[in-house]
């Protein structure tokens, strides 16, 4: 992938990662990065950028952000999240 992915792209990763795991588990954010990024690449810098749209995805419905296994609200989270599809999502 390239280093400065399209929202479209995140989403697509993030959509299909979430996926394959499938409603009862989840991934975290930096997995979408770091596919992204690819083999050697900066995906530590990719990072806000798959928070933001992960916040995008989880306000549509697409996804859950978890903390402690717990569903949070959509917005400025401080911490480890995870990542899960919702099972509309998966749909």
């Amino acid at each position: 992938m390239s280093q400065c992915p399209s929202d479209a792209e995140i989403t697509d990763v993030i959509l299909a990662l979430t996926a394959a795991r499938g409603p009862a588990k989840s991934i975290c954010p930096s997995e979408a990065a770091r596919y992204l990024a690819g083999e050697g690449g900066d995906w530590r810098a990719l990072m806000g950028d798959v928070r933001r749209v992960a916040a995008d995805l989880a306000s549509a419905g697409k996804i859950e952000i978890t903390q402690g296994g717990q569903p949070v609200a959509t917005g400025p989270v401080s911490g480890p999240v995870r990542l899960r599809i919702t099972r509309d999502g998966a749909g």
